[in-house]
């Protein structure tokens, strides 16, 4: 145990350090600079653009490494989890159960639209199944959960990956402030939009965390949260989905298939957990005055309150961590006709999250 603390201690600190050098660089830009009562820069963006600057131009010692790792998956996955005390469990459902004919619609478009281009452009057909569902499930994830099901290389998937957190990252900047000009600022529909649009888990929580700092909406970021984990659980079923496809025009019997409980984002369970916790919790206070019969209303505020802190402080090192692990020179490995299939596929998941928030809008 003190073996494994030594080696991500290091890097779970610098992640922090970069989290805090962009909450206190928006902070002295917004507040000490431009006099304003609050940054119009979120903290969010800019720890992630000073860790992607030092992970580009300086080499990252060895022993911050496996922190950095970790804080990109465990901790991530810990401030998830902890942002489901913000909303009962009878939310969850109703914003999940709201999501899924639009995160089906943007699943299948997306998967055509890849098999479509791959096809024309030449594209072997492995790297277009990676970067279908890298697209349209859950970004690297996803792809590397598919990966040995088609017997993809090293190489083809980890160009996969390249392609889809390139198209990630830039989303995760531009989509809070596009989605908030497109949707006129209604929270239910920027949420649905970021839940939908971008790649990545940790790319989603990103950018709804800059559109949380930037538009003074929690909300926004909790819907753009369970949007994303509705979309994740369709693994379970587009990954063997794609997989027989792949297998039934590829026939290769030394091909091996990815159990059930590896394609199952498991955190899921933990974000449910805690919603249900906040449902009995609340339903305590209301009819028996006390939570769990030990909170009073006061405590139990303040309970709620230290995990919503736990979540913000988790997610702040898993963005730096983001920031750090992005490596730009990818860029120059991408082959284009794989650029122009993962390009055209994020936009037309943009434009079909867009087409359908604007259908479901006079149903909800």
């Amino acid at each position: 145990m003190t073996k494994v603390l030594y080696k991500i201690f290091p890097g779970i600190i610098f992640s922090f350090a970069i989290a805090y050098s962009g909450i206190y660089l928006s902070d002295f830009v917004g507040i000490r600079i431009l006099k304003l009562s609050k940054s119009p820069i979120s903290p969010i963006m800019l720890s992630i653009i000073i860790g992607m600057i030092i992970g580009n131009i300086l080499s990252i010692p060895l022993i911050f490494l496996e922190g950095i790792k970790f804080s990109l998956k465990f901790i991530l996955r810990l401030g998830i989890i902890c942002l489901g005390i913000r909303l009962g469990l009878l939310d969850i459902l109703k914003v999940g159960l709201i999501g899924v004919p639009l995160i089906v619609a943007c699943i299948v478009i997306s998967i055509l639209i890849v098999n479509y281009l791959c096809k024309i452009l030449d594209v072997p057909s492995k790297m277009g199944s990676l970067i279908a569902v890298g697209t349209s499930i859950c970004g690297a994830s996803a792809i590397v959960a598919t990966s040995p099901a088609i017997n993809a290389d090293k190489e083809e998937t980890a160009y996969a990956i390249a392609n889809i957190t390139i198209f990630g990252i830039i989303a995760m900047f531009v989509y809070p402030f596009l989605a908030h000009y497109l949707f006129n600022g209604d929270e239910l529909s920027v949420g649905l939009f970021l839940g939908t649009s971008i790649h990545e888990t940790a790319q989603v929580a990103g950018a709804g965390l800059i559109y949380s700092e930037q538009y003074n909406s929690p909300i926004t970021m909790d819907i753009a949260t369970i949007t994303k984990l509705v979309r994740n659980v369709s693994m379970i079923i587009v990954i063997p989905t794609m997989s027989y496809l792949y297998l039934r025009k590829n026939i290769n019997k030394n091909i091996a298939k990815p159990s059930i409980i590896s394609m199952f984002p498991i955190f899921i369970i933990g974000f449910i957990i805690m919603g249900l916790i906040r449902t009995m919790g609340d339903y305590g206070i209301q009819n028996t005055g006390s939570a769990f019969i030990i909170f009073h209303n006061g405590q139990w505020q303040q309970v709620i309150d230290f995990i919503k802190t736990i979540a913000e402080y988790s997610l702040a090192i898993a963005m730096a961590a983001v920031g750090i692990s992005t490596n730009l020179g990818s860029l120059k490995s991408l082959g284009i006709r794989p650029f122009y299939v993962g390009f055209s596929a994020a936009v037309s998941v943009g434009i079909v999250s867009f087409i359908g928030i604007i259908l479901l809008s006079n149903f909800i």
